[in-house]
């Protein structure tokens, strides 16, 4: 099965972090517990940085993932894992419940909205269990099954369904396939749900975290997996949570729900910690009332289809559809300076000099309207603000895409 084929589914941010978040578990990381520093690629300074631990391989206990790192990769590596332990070499984990089988698939099932720290670590592990000759399949919940059995509750998307393939492939994954999430699928039991997916793939482990839900009524847990693991002549692998390390070294484990209220309240370089990028927003460029053409400032005003921060202005990239990335200074909000209007999201796009963008393609024609652009949101500048006079208005643009220059090229660019 080829790559993305289908199967049956506020206020003014700040950077602080709440004690807790939702139910989640939060700690300080100052707490006694060791822990080691890992500085992610892509961002610069010690202010951005997160810990996790290294493995220890437990018979039958849910144990920390941690750092190891795989030959050919540049991101942390060594999800935990559960089972009895067997000597493994070639990607640096000290043991594995069994050895990887040539030829083998392991899959992993889930939504995987953003693609976080936390997925990562499951396509780590599911790696680690075929080899390098065997497969990783990711099965991928899009939409989300909430907009099935509940649509006044389901989550915003951090991601659209062409990010989250791009994303899971990039992490690891050999193949990613599309879960429709039609009512007879979801209504399964959990023995019948495991029976589907195992029938269809055939897999010689089964990747998950410690509290992945499935079957109808959410009943199947960890437990009923590696129940049904012997049933159906797989392995269940449990891997623990990765914790991110906010800006206030609040830790809290990686997750989508926790993304989502970072992103909400404008809270970018936290978001990034915990999905090891900065987060992204993505729509279609459309025609907007040409303000920022008349005070010198064009912008490209995106329809967002995922979830957009806190108003606010921010620095960043702009992927465009050639692949080009381009510095941007983003603003999310209402234009409070000329009065009451919808929501809107520009960018003001800067060329590899820091130059304002041409608006040329690579052909040398105008892009005009109708194409897609992605934003890369790297960092909160600043609130919305209203000024009496365009003139107070257009300096703080001006200054905005200074900064926005310092940031994203780096200071030689103001020399």
């Amino acid at each position: 099965m080829r790559p993305g084929s289908v199967i049956d589914p506020g206020g003014a941010p700040t950077q602080c972090a709440p004690a807790h978040h939702r139910g989640l578990t939060t700690r300080s990381a100052t707490d006694a517990r060791p822990a080691r520093s890992h500085q992610y690629a892509g961002w610069r300074g010690n202010d951005k940085t997160r810990t996790r631990e290294r493995p220890k391989l437990l018979t039958g206990k849910i144990v920390p993932a941690g750092l190891v790192t795989g030959p050919g990769r540049k991101t942390p590596r060594g999800p935990a894992v559960t089972g009895s332990t067997v000597p493994f070499g070639g990607v640096g984990v000290a043991g594995l419940p069994f050895p990887p089988v040539s030829g083998a698939t392991a899959i992993t099932v889930g939504s995987f909205d953003g693609v976080h720290l936390g997925h990562a670590a499951l396509i780590d592990a599911a790696r680690a269990a075929v080899g390098h000759a065997g497969r990783v399949v990711v099965l991928a919940f899009f939409p989300h099954p909430l907009t099935t059995l509940r649509p006044d509750a389901a989550p915003p998307r951090l991601s659209t369904w062409a990010q989250r393939e791009r994303w899971l492939l990039g992490a690891g994954a050999d193949e990613v396939v599309r879960l429709e999430p039609a009512p007879d699928f979801l209504a399964l039991t959990p023995e019948r749900f495991v029976e589907r997916i195992a029938a269809a793939h055939s897999p010689s482990a089964w990747i998950e975290g410690p509290d992945f839900r499935f079957g109808r009524g959410r009943a199947g847990g960890a437990e009923t997996l590696r129940r049904l693991a012997g049933v159906h002549g797989f392995e269940a692998v449990i891997v623990e949570p990765i914790e991110a390390v906010l800006t206030d070294l609040t830790i809290a484990p990686a997750s989508s729900t926790l993304t989502r209220w970072l992103v909400a309240r404008g809270r970018v370089r936290d978001a990034a910690a915990v999905l090891g990028r900065a987060p992204a927003l993505e729509g279609e460029v459309v025609p907007g009332e040409q303000r920022g053409r008349e005070i010198g400032c064009a912008t490209a005003n995106v329809r967002p289809d995922t979830l957009v921060p806190a108003d606010g202005v921010y620095a960043g990239r702009a992927v465009l559809p050639d692949g080009r990335r381009l510095p941007a200074a983003i603003s999310v909000g209402t234009k409070p300076t000329f009065g009451d209007h919808p929501r809107t999201v520009e960018a003001h796009l800067l060329d590899d000099t820091g130059e304002p963008w041409d608006g040329l393609g690579i052909a040398g024609t105008p892009m005009g309207y109708g194409w897609r652009l992605e934003l890369l949101i790297e960092d909160w500048l600043r609130e919305q603000i209203r000024y009496d006079r365009l003139d107070d208005l257009t300096a703080q643009i001006d200054r905005d895409i200074e900064i926005t220059r310092r940031l994203v090229l780096g200071a030689g660019a103001l020399a």
